[in-house]
């Protein structure tokens, strides 16, 4: 076995696939310090800037006092709390929705409803840019898969005309992670319709950020549970916590509480966690200036990039990617900006496609503009002006 992992490794490395952790002593915001040295960070999801908030560390330790740490079992044996209750309870009202119900992670909630709707003789259609979980619960489901390309309605609507499956599921990510675009939702909701499709949709990246009061993508097209009758969100992101729910009707949680195994046969979430994802509801909604600040900066981040020419996407979300091609421009570019004291990941296959790596840059409602301006003097120097001894990055004649 050693020899075959060691293969393994060695094979990553030669494909510049190989991935490492750094490891910061601080506080989750725009700021850490790693090895003693501060740098910016720029590829966090904590896009409200909540996860250092002081009430929701308050709110942590006041759980933990009253619930002890961990929650001891599973739901449906003694983990089940109050605070799980009340917070279920706060998601369902947040998106407008019948019930919750709390998940551990985005992953396991993404793999239990999806094994619990769908069976061998049925199909899904996912868009091939889909998270990896999806993608995941979409093969342990058994059912018939069917990729479309991105955002691709005309061939969903023939993979759809096609099939004849008793039950068909529509699944999309709401804001893709690794775009930041933004899924065709109302005509997706409109094929659903023509033909007989349930649609569900991850909002992992949407929520918080996107739509007028921030209840995500849904709330930007004007979309209910009707439209859209599963909506899976995650609280780790925007709302600065831990965990991830699902919301939908009544019927539809019971039947998760039921069947989804990924809900079942694992122990709940930390009351305590679930207490400060409580107050992070409320902070998001009282402190709306995190959402217009965010979305202020990614307006003055895309202005100031795309007066030096830098390559950007079409995004009008916090993820801003830039992408360079293959997977050793993308390791040398984010080298070179971690040099310079900013951490900007380089994404790689299999996470994007062959031939799209990139730097994947975030923002976060705590970043000012100077930490933007010295980015983007960053980007410059690094990808267009080929300055730290690299080159065949990108230019502005590419």
């Amino acid at each position: 076995m050693q020899t075959f992992l060691r293969s393994l490794l060695q094979q990553r490395q030669q494909a510049a696939l190989y991935r490492t952790r750094q490891i910061h002593n601080s506080p989750q915001t725009p700021r850490l310090v790693i090895n003693g040295r501060p740098y910016f960070a720029f590829c966090s999801n904590d896009y409200l800037g909540l996860a250092n908030h002081p009430r929701l560390k308050k709110a942590l330790q006041h759980g933990a006092e009253t619930y002890a740490v961990g929650s001891g079992a599973s739901h449906l044996v003694t983990g089940h709390t109050q605070a799980h209750h009340a917070l279920e309870q706060e998601l369902a009202a947040y998106t407008g929705r019948e019930r919750a119900l709390l998940f551990s992670t985005g992953y396991m909630a993404n793999l239990g409803v999806v094994t619990a709707l769908l069976g061998r003789h049925d199909a899904v259609f996912l868009d091939k840019l889909c998270h990896a979980s999806l993608v995941d619960a979409a093969l342990l489901s058994r059912a018939h898969i069917h990729r479309y390309p991105h955002n691709d309605m005309p061939t969903l609507a023939r993979l759809l005309a096609k099939s004849s499956a008793p039950h068909k599921l529509i699944i999309t990510d709401g804001v893709f992670s690794m775009d930041g675009d933004i899924a065709a939702l109302p005509n997706i909701v409109q094929l659903a319709k023509t033909y007989q499709a349930w649609v569900m949709v991850d909002d992992a990246h949407g929520l918080g950020v996107m739509g007028q009061t921030g209840r995500g993508s849904l709330e930007m097209y004007g979309l209910g549970e009707d439209e859209v009758p599963v909506l899976v969100g995650t609280l780790g992101k925007a709302f600065g916590v831990f965990g991830a729910f699902v919301a939908g009707s009544e019927l539809l949680i019971e039947a998760l509480i039921q069947s989804a195994r990924s809900y079942i046969y694992t122990t709940a979430l930390p009351p305590a966690v679930a207490a400060a994802a409580r107050e992070s509801l409320v902070v998001a909604e009282e402190e709306a200036w995190r959402r217009e600040r965010l979305l202020a900066l990614m307006t003055y981040f895309r202005a100031g990039a795309t007066q030096q020419q830098l390559p950007l996407m079409d995004s009008l979300t916090p993820i801003q990617p830039i992408v360079l091609g293959d997977s050793e421009k993308a390791l040398a570019a984010s080298a070179a900006l971690y040099k310079r004291g900013l951490i900007v990941t380089a994404i790689r296959p299999p996470t994007v496609p062959q031939g799209t790596a990139r730097l994947r840059i975030t923002l976060s409602a705590l970043h000012q503009e100077n930490h933007i301006d010295r980015l983007i003097e960053a980007l410059v120097a690094v990808l267009v002006q080929r300055i730290d001894g690299f080159d065949g990055l990108v230019s502005t004649t590419d």
